[in-house]
């Protein structure tokens, strides 16, 4: 399974790299191959799919006679990912919290702190894409793209609050954890079902809806106003909840994801890359929530 998250999408927990679970055993004299990964032919749907323990190192023995699987200490696990994302995200949090002390949105420093906004946020997608493509997740880079998040997120968030809607921020933060235990209780309960169709959907969908808004902010930049009017009046509110129903179908391909990382043995170094995506679609949620709840106020 991979995730719509830009950095699940390049490619799923170390399959490429060898590590547990995804390389299928050979065939036995013209039988089939015993516990075949149904990740090894590319396609994770495939029926009949077998056990991929059988040909996972780091899997216990007694997985592979049926017995329940014990915990090994280098292979990823749930409170992994915990742990991890609640590191990623307590950075971004922690930064936003004293940037939105520390550098005061005024009319007197208003462009300074745009300034800083717009920088932190150029800085924390370079860090992102340069993790994106390294083979291994790197907790220091990680950690620095949550640090520039959370300087973005907090001088916008303050600039918001302060010149648009006031106590806007707390209901955005709010409802981020809305969707987040929204969509995690729904796909614990079986009403989320990840699939090739949602994948394919959701994709689309996502393709569609960047290359609406970067049209918009072309003609914002060369036309001047609100573009296109995608952020704003009824259309804003429109594009705001497909944004944030997007962000949740993100969460349920991460939450896929992971799944499938602790199911098939990924090392336990993967869980900073589930926090890395965790943490960037839950960023995207935030921002998208906070401008519908901008919009919505502001009409008032």
């Amino acid at each position: 399974m991979r995730s719509s998250n830009p950095v699940f999408s390049r490619r799923g927990f170390s399959r490429d790299n060898g590590y547990a679970g995804f390389n299928a055993q050979q065939p036995q004299a013209g039988g089939p191959a015993v516990g075949a990964n149904p990740y090894a032919t590319g396609n994770p749907y495939a029926e009949g799919a077998t056990n991929p323990y059988a040909t996972n190192p780091y899997a216990p023995q007694d997985v592979q006679a049926g017995a329940p699987q014990q915990a090994r200490g280098n292979v990823m696990t749930i409170d992994d990912v915990v742990s991890r994302t609640a590191m990623t995200l307590g950075t971004v949090v922690l930064t936003a919290v004293l940037s939105w002390l520390l550098l005061p949105v005024d009319p007197a420093n208003l462009g300074k702190s745009y300034g800083i906004a717009i920088g932190a946020a150029l800085v924390a997608l370079v860090l992102s894409l340069v993790q994106s493509f390294k083979r291994k997740p790197s907790p220091a880079l990680i950690l620095g793209y949550a640090a520039f998040e959370g300087v973005f997120l907090g001088v916008i968030s303050a600039a918001v609050s302060t010149y648009i809607a006031d106590g806007v921020v707390i209901q955005a933060v709010l409802g981020t954890m809305a969707v987040f235990a929204g969509v995690l209780i729904a796909y614990k309960m079986g009403w989320i079902r990840v699939n090739r169709r949602f994948t394919g959907f959701v994709m689309a969908a996502a393709m569609g809806f960047m290359l609406l808004m970067v049209v918009n902010l072309l003609f914002a930049v060369f036309a001047g106003g609100d573009g296109l009017g995608f952020r704003s009046g009824g259309l804003g509110i429109l594009f705001g909840v497909i944004g944030i129903i997007l962000g949740a179908c993100f969460l349920a391909l991460d939450f896929k994801q992971v799944e499938d990382g602790i199911t098939y043995g990924a090392p336990r170094e993967e869980a900073w890359l589930a926090a890395f995506g965790l943490t960037m679609t839950l960023v995207w949620i935030y921002l998208e929530m906070l401008r519908l709840l901008s919009i919505l106020q502001g009409d008032d």
